[in-house]
């Protein structure tokens, strides 16, 4: 089970929306290299706010281009970067995948899903509605949180557009992705 890496981004400032590069180092239990977002510890300015010792679930987002085509049928015009990840895959259910999963980007980085990414109130600040696309409900009416998955970085490497991304799920029973 796979798919590919569409595009990678960062930024070494807070900002919504990451650069699009050609290609980001993610670094084993930081993140992407000279991302803001990188470090052992959380470092969301919400959550630094709360806690700023705690650990960083939350080194690496990823969202699948999927996505995209979604919220463009909406009317929403939205390209990799635009939403704060750092990866943006192709060919990957990454809402579906259970906590645990390991993703392997390209030749050396793997990364551990965490959980979901919230989505806050930036995402109607950067284009007012959007934020009702990428919160949804399931069949049975449940919230669904569609702007993408946090990571951690278990080894570094260099990730690039075109790159294979291989799922490795975890020993069973799986446990569903919770907001982290």
């Amino acid at each position: 089970m796979g798919g590919s890496v569409s595009a990678v981004s960062s930024n070494g400032t807070y900002s919504f929306t990451k650069p699009n590069r050609e290609s980001i180092t993610l670094l084993a239990g930081l993140g992407v290299e000279g991302d803001v977002h990188a470090g052992a510890t959380v470092k969301h300015r919400f959550r630094m706010a709360k806690n700023p010792s705690q650990p960083n679930l939350r080194q690496v987002h990823l969202i699948h281009e999927e996505l995209f085509e979604e919220v463009r049928r909406a009317g929403f015009e939205v390209a990799a970067g635009e939403l704060g990840e750092n990866v943006t895959t192709r060919g990957i259910d990454l809402l579906g995948l259970p906590t645990g999963t390991l993703l392997r980007l390209g030749d050396e980085a793997v990364v551990e899903v965490t959980g979901l990414r919230n989505p806050c109130a930036q995402i109607d600040n950067f284009q007012k509605g959007l934020m009702k696309q990428v919160v949804g409900r399931d069949g049975e009416g449940r919230v669904r949180f569609k702007s993408g998955v946090m990571s951690v970085v278990l080894s570094g490497g260099v990730v690039r557009p075109g790159d294979p991304v291989v799922v490795e799920l975890p020993a069973g029973p799986h446990v569903p992705l919770e907001i982290v």
